[in-house]
């Protein structure tokens, strides 16, 4: 039976996606956007939105494992991992422990609490869990937010509900143009189809209400309900189930699109791992000063977990007007501004930092 493996894999699911924002690694959310300073925490590191190739990185990985996953697996996303799925059938299933006359009306009810929960889940991937629970009837924006999606949450789920995925789902009908004829999916066997007592429960315990016996259907979103209800009686009479998972895991395509997708990930790692643990920047401001002065302005991004004391320094014959040590806090950018006074003439400048391990040089036209 696969529906015990599918509450297994849901419950799990569930618990990740609500408990991630809650794990903290260096000291902030393991995945997070920061929208005040647009960064990005993954996993102890910081991806920031100037980084323009790690983000196409990132967007490479996932598109191809969002390939991958469908031409191989078909609607398992669909099925088994998606959380609109998930919600469903968690409240489904709790209603069911009421009984058949009230199950619609509990559902809806659950349905409440639920969409509560996801709606300030999704607030902990851009606002810390702690901040959010301090601030969540406090900040007229937090609050706002919250309810909108509350309620947006709410009625999805509750008017929608499995329509969604059969009519406006987007990744539903992307699936369509992915498949092909070795993916994974549920198909009846119409060579056994005399011997089908024609009893209609898989369309019974159908979630989006279709005939498994009239064909393959973009509908079906491959979640096993049709197989363990026709396994049940057709067990009795020594036959495995009439509709059944078909397809090929195993062929040339999982093997170049996996190798593709892993590629992908390797890279985006090392993209990672290769980076300077500081970013350091400096331009040369054109406003008017007086003759043998210049001024700069630096930007420095720390890119590490850890605080970093740092030295800005220059050559013996130019001199350095403003603050020269400078402390950057994990994750941290800092801007600053400093003149520059030369005791000779300098066709390029150099500015350096130092310390924790770190020592950069940048040059600049000094005029």
């Amino acid at each position: 039976m696969w529906k015990p493996y599918r509450r297994a894999i849901e419950i799990l699911q569930a618990v990740m996606l609500t408990g991630l924002p809650f794990l903290s690694i260096n000291d902030q959310s393991a995945l997070r956007f920061d929208i005040p300073t647009l960064k990005l925490y993954v996993f102890g590191s910081v991806i920031w939105i100037r980084e323009l190739y790690l983000i196409l990185g990132v967007s490479l990985f996932f598109l191809l494992l969002i390939a991958f996953v469908t031409v191989i697996f078909g609607r398992v996303w669909c099925g088994w991992l998606c959380p609109q799925t998930v919600l469903l059938d968690l409240s489904q299933s709790i209603a069911k422990l009421f009984g058949r006359k009230h199950q619609k009306t509990v559902q809806i009810l659950l349905q409440l609490p639920l969409s509560a929960l996801v709606a300030i889940t999704m607030i902990w991937y851009f606002v810390p869990p702690a901040e959010t629970l301090n601030s969540l009837f406090v900040s007229s924006t937090l609050t706002s937010f919250f309810l909108v999606l509350w309620v947006a949450v709410y009625l999805e789920l509750a008017f929608l509900g499995r329509g969604f995925c059969t009519s406006i789902c987007p990744y539903a009908m992307l699936q369509n143009a992915l498949f092909d004829k070795d993916t994974l999916l549920i198909e009846y066997d119409v060579s056994r189809d005399a011997t089908c007592m024609k009893c209609d429960e898989c369309v019974k315990v159908c979630p989006v209400g279709i005939d498994i016996k009239k064909g393959l259907s973009s509908a079906c979103i491959a979640c096993a309900d049709c197989i363990d209800a026709c396994r049940v009686l057709s067990e009795k009479r020594g036959m495995p189930p009439f509709p059944n998972y078909k397809g090929r895991i195993l062929r040339p395509k999982t093997f170049w699109l996996g190798g593709a997708t892993v590629a992908a990930g390797v890279l985006l790692l090392l993209l990672l791992w290769s980076r300077p643990p500081v970013d350091f920047l400096v331009t040369r401001d054109n406003a008017p000063l007086p003759s043998g002065l210049n001024r700069y302005s630096y930007t420095i991004y720390n890119n590490g977990g850890k605080p970093l004391d740092l030295e800005l320094s220059s050559p013996d014959n130019v001199t350095l007007i403003g603050e020269h040590s400078l402390v950057l806090p994990p994750f941290s950018v800092l801007r600053g501004r400093i003149l520059v006074k030369s005791t000779g003439k300098l066709e390029q400048l150099h500015l350096n930092i130092s310390g924790g391990g770190i020592a950069i040089n940048r040059e600049s036209v000094f005029l």
